[in-house]
């Protein structure tokens, strides 16, 4: 029996079985101290930490998904969340003036996810109107972002890190983009697999001439997709920056951090499941807050450990689990009525 590209399922075990070992040893080396000291740890406080770490990783995952669903790889998920994270900023500071009312973060959080929409519809048009490559067009998204924010940060305030703007209040104990967060999985699971609309996406990705062919416009439904992942995205920056930190940091890979890339790990261990990209989302934030725990515990655990946690975790579930089934037609252009066979 062979599996991901002709490998026997033996070797792919055995390769799994090497990236665990290896993984165990690097963390069994890292957690070698006294048990004892991880007593508390794992508390209300420190879930409801894990469950805001996990807003702008599954938000984006959930974006992604529907791009990609449709036939349209956007990996310009981190710059989608560049963008929302410095606009809702933006807009909140200037806007606010002083005022630290909830209403100014509001206007802040909408003007975020406006800024993500169009940028995904600047990236939608270039892709499917004409036809550029999609991954190039990807990277593009998240290089302009990366570029765009810290510059227009310095012009606003001088600085790649902007001052404190308030941030959203909690709604019993938790802020509001959880409890969003908590709505759009499962609303976005229903919308996938029980509605017309999910399934012409998914028709767009895998067969896109037998969708043209009952008379569904296939660019319209890539287009809705790609607005889709937008203002998920848009929802993610604005959640990252106006929900849990109340500055944007433009130093560096800025805020934002890796988190669209590890979005993407995401939707692809969680085989583009909304529910599954949701719970490989949360564990990836639950070690990230496991990080931060242990170290004001006074356990120090290197952030490098952490961050190649979830590519190690996708290499070990293709070896052993096997592959991720990507739409057939996702990357393919497509124009109404022509076979692109």
């Amino acid at each position: 029996m062979t599996g991901i590209d002709g490998v026997s399922r033996r070797a792919q075990i055995t390769l799994g079985a090497g990236v665990a070992a290896a993984v165990g040893l690097v963390l069994t080396s890292v957690f070698a101290q006294p048990l004892q000291s991880l007593t508390g740890v794992f508390d209300v406080s420190y879930f409801q930490s894990a469950l805001r770490l996990t807003v702008p990783i599954a938000f984006a995952a959930l974006g992604g998904i529907f791009a990609e669903k449709s036939g349209v790889i956007n990996i310009g998920l981190e710059g989608l969340l560049i963008i929302a994270a410095f606009t809702g900023v933006a807009v909140t500071s200037v806007v606010g003036s002083g005022d630290a009312s909830q209403s100014t973060v509001w206007i802040g959080f909408a003007a975020a996810v406006v800024a993500s929409v169009l940028l995904s519809l600047v990236f939608a048009v270039i892709c499917i109107e004409y036809k550029a490559d999609q991954i190039i067009a990807g990277l593009a998204v998240w290089l302009v972002a990366l570029g765009f924010a810290p510059f227009a940060s310095n012009v606003i305030w001088g600085n790649v890190n902007s001052p404190s703007v308030p941030t959203l209040d909690v709604w019993f104990g938790i802020t509001p983009t959880v409890w969003m967060l908590l709505i759009a999985v499962p609303v976005c699971w229903h919308v996938l697999y029980n509605t017309n609309f999910g399934y012409w996406v998914r028709a767009s990705g895998e067969n896109p001439k037998a969708l043209d062919t009952v008379g569904v416009d296939v660019r319209k439904v890539r287009y809705s997709s790609v607005l889709i992942s937008g203002f998920l995205s848009g929802i993610g920056g604005a959640g990252l920056a106006l929900g849990q930190v109340g500055q944007f940091i433009g130093g560096g890979t800025t805020m934002v951090s890796g988190r669209g890339w590890i979005a993407i790990t995401a939707y692809l261990f969680g085989n583009y499941n909304p529910l599954g990209a949701f719970g490989a989302s949360f564990l990836f934030a639950a070690l990230n807050a496991l990080q931060v725990r242990l170290q004001q515990i006074g356990l120090a655990i290197p952030s490098a450990v952490i961050e190649m946690i979830p590519y190690i975790t996708v290499i070990i579930v293709l070896a052993l689990v096997g592959r991720t089934r990507v739409p057939d037609a996702a990357g393919e252009h497509y124009d109404t009525g022509e076979d692109q066979r």
